[in-house]
């Protein structure tokens, strides 16, 4: 049972602590996540892409899927009862620091909009968020999205900055390219 306190305590911090969305929060996520061992790099990876296909924000996502799968990995002889706990748990936790956070700050900022303090604070969040998000980058950037042999590093690059240059540079929808991206890399893999 002590799973579902130390679930509760980490996605706390990350509901609390998560400026800047998704991204953002993902260098969050993985600390809190994958170094006590409770998933794998690889399997955190995947929540990541599976989290940007389904609908929703990924720290909601993740948080689902990992309630579910920390539970069944620490509990011995654990039912798949324990995850759908877990994942209630962890969902909702997740969330409710961002409503106090919305809700309770917004009464004290609106009254005054263009308050230099308020400004200021803006200004030192907004490269905050940029770090973050590059952060995340940066932490997807591993063995597990691109290959461990010098070809398939090279191949996901040339993919990556192909995408990269399409969304740039063109008006082709970006479910199109996810699309092209994903048979060239079944033809190339």
């Amino acid at each position: 049972m002590s799973i579902y306190l130390k679930l509760i305590w980490s996605y706390l911090k990350i509901g609390f602590f998560g400026f800047g969305g998704g991204y953002a929060m993902l260098a969050l996520i993985e600390n809190e996540i994958v170094s006590p061992g409770w998933i794998t790099e690889k399997m955190f990876t995947d929540i990541v892409a599976i989290s940007q296909m389904t609908p929703g924000p990924i720290g909601i996502n993740s948080a689902t899927y990992i309630g579910y799968v920390a539970p069944m990995h620490a509990i011995e002889g654990g039912s798949p009862l324990w995850g759908i706990l877990g994942s209630i748990i962890c969902t909702l936790v997740v969330v409710i620091p961002s409503c106090f956070v919305v809700r309770y700050p917004r009464q004290l900022v609106s009254p005054h909009p263009h308050s230099e303090v308020i400004e200021g604070i803006f200004r030192g969040l907004r490269p905050v968020v940029i770090g973050l998000i590059a952060s995340a980058a940066l932490i997807l950037m591993n063995s597990e999205n691109f290959g461990s042999t010098d070809h398939d590093i090279f191949l996901s690059i040339a993919i990556a900055v192909a995408a990269l240059a399409v969304n740039l540079f063109t008006k082709i929808h970006p479910i199109w390219i996810i699309c092209a991206a994903g048979l060239l890399g079944y033809i190339c893999f």
